[in-house]
């Protein structure tokens, strides 16, 4: 039950960077919608949405217009002139309290760069959501005796690959492990104003906003750590620094989309990953109704057997 009321507690959080009126409508939801609640979808000229583990549900019959959008980004910025134009660059906003506010319109470019966007015409508040104790039941299959191994979790968009690296890099974090977290989209800590919203654990340093491959290196020679921790590995670039830290002694903790672990495998540059024997552990996320199942498998195995 105390788990129900926090989930709901982070959607009221979520829907308190809404505008008065959408505000309002957010609020009449249901105490279930609230607890499964994953974003607030806002586009103009469409109702606002609430997306739910089964689609999204509008929240009002009201279309949103241009000056909701403008409202958000006013409350999540404090209206500060200079937070809105760092934010249009990224093409997100972190607010207090590790929610994230993705934007989308017209995109400015100079220089081959993103500069910003105007007109925008939608908005994303993603409901990040902090389970401590989400990784209980895999964490000691993550152990070869004493050491931590390397360990990559995978599943479809949406299955809450990050909330278990999260509740990993907590535990991990607890034990006195040092542990360096590289987090390129701000959506492992949520930091803001260099602290982060999430418990990441007493141990743990956090680069954020830094291409992860670059930020791998900078953490190797200014942390120390003996674990580095990084959400979706999608590159070229990703790996060869992944392999720059295991070759210094490091073990590494990450996330794919990827639906099976076949389906991994079937991926060019995650196959090359596990056949180089990168990943001893591979973490499988599968969801039936609102239950989510874990699975750990062991490379090394596999490898024996076949």
């Amino acid at each position: 039950m105390e788990q129900i009321y926090y989930m709901i507690s982070r959607f009221d959080g979520a829907a308190s960077l809404l505008p008065p009126g959408l505000q309002g409508a957010a609020r009449f939801l249901d105490e279930e919608d609230k607890a499964g609640a994953e974003e607030i979808r806002l586009r103009t000229g469409c109702l606002p949405t609430v997306l739910l583990p089964d689609g999204e549900k509008p929240i009002s019959n009201t279309p949103v217009t241009r000056e909701d959008l403008n409202g958000v980004l006013e409350i999540v910025t404090g209206a500060s002139a200079h937070a809105v134009r760092e934010s249009m660059r990224s093409g997100y906003i972190t607010a207090k309290g590790g929610y994230r506010v993705g934007i989308c319109g017209y995109g400015i470019v100079r220089d081959g760069e993103v500069s910003g966007f105007k007109n925008i015409s939608s908005a994303a508040i993603r409901i990040t959501k902090e389970i401590k104790g989400a990784a209980d039941r895999i964490m000691d299959e993550l152990f070869d005796g004493k050491a931590f191994v390397s360990t990559l979790i995978i599943s479809p968009p949406g299955r809450g690959k990050t909330t278990v690296l999260r509740d990993i890099v907590r535990q991990l974090s607890e034990r006195g492990i040092r542990i360096s977290v590289a987090d390129e989209r701000g959506e492992i800590a949520a930091m803001k104003d260099g602290e982060a919203q999430m418990d990441m654990g007493r141990t743990t340093d956090i680069m954020e906003a830094c291409p992860k491959d670059r930020a791998v290196m900078m953490l190797l020679r200014a942390m120390n750590p003996q674990i580095i921790a990084m959400d979706e590995i999608t590159a070229q670039e990703d790996k060869a620094a992944l392999w720059g830290a295991a070759n210094c002694g490091v073990s590494l903790l990450a996330t794919a989309h990827a639906n099976s672990f076949s389906d991994l495998y079937s991926k060019p540059l995650y196959r090359s990953m596990l056949d180089e024997g990168l990943f001893k552990r591979i973490v499988t996320i599968s969801q039936k109704d609102a239950r989510r199942d874990y699975r750990v498998i062991h490379v090394e195995a596999m490898e024996c057997s076949g």
